[in-house]
């Protein structure tokens, strides 16, 4: 089945975002990492993604913590500093398809405030004809069900979907419900799929 529309995850697919880049040099690399795991910071983040309130989530999580505070609530503070900066190859690459007026979604984890502090520094995310955002829907990738709500509110037969994103499993729960995926590793081999599927040409994906 042709493709009808894509549909993008945003970060590091668009934006990159890197919350190592705030943590690394205040307290290296290896404590870094022990700290995320010892306080559980992506699970926080998840429960984010998934509605939670952000200041509010960060503040309990720093409250189980003291000792970790100050470290916990720079993700709430310096969270701008990690979410950056645009991959332009790929930005390029949607403004590409939507002139050729290919539709475009977004279908992307994301907190509700967080995205709002997105959309503030990164103008162009308002350029999606529509946006599925998991702090709003109050579900999030990989589970079936945002996928079956993109599907419902687009009326359009799964096949006809191609989803990227930079995560295989997000990417493997979409195919499993019949669509076509790509999983991110950098805007050429992006751009060659999106040649190959015949919806831009090469002269449209060149720098």
């Amino acid at each position: 089945m042709a493709v009808q529309a894509v549909v993008w995850d945003i970060g590091n697919v668009l934006v990159e975002w890197v919350p190592e880049r705030v943590y690394d040099p205040l307290v290296g690399r290896a404590e870094r990492d022990r700290l995320f795991h010892r306080v559980g910071l992506h699970d926080m983040n998840l429960a984010v993604d998934a509605g939670a309130p952000f200041r509010a989530s960060v503040e309990a999580l720093a409250a189980r913590h003291p000792d970790e505070a100050p470290l916990i609530r720079l993700w709430h503070d310096r969270w701008a500093d990690m979410f950056g900066p645009v991959i332009d190859g790929s930005v390029r690459l949607l403004r590409a398809l939507r002139a050729r007026g290919v539709p475009c979604l977004a279908l992307s984890n994301f907190g509700r405030e967080t995205f709002d502090m997105a959309q503030a520094t990164h103008p162009f995310l308002a350029e999606f004809d529509r946006r599925y955002i998991s702090g709003h829907l109050g579900v999030i990738k990989p589970d079936p069900a945002i996928y079956a709500h993109v599907e419902a509110d687009l009326g359009l037969p799964p096949g006809a979907l191609i989803f990227v994103d930079d995560k295989a499993e997000n990417v493997e729960a979409a195919r499993a419900r019949g669509w076509q995926g790509h999983v991110f590793d950098g805007v050429a081999g992006w751009a060659d799929r999106l040649v190959a599927e015949g919806l831009l040409t090469r002269e449209e994906v060149l720098p």
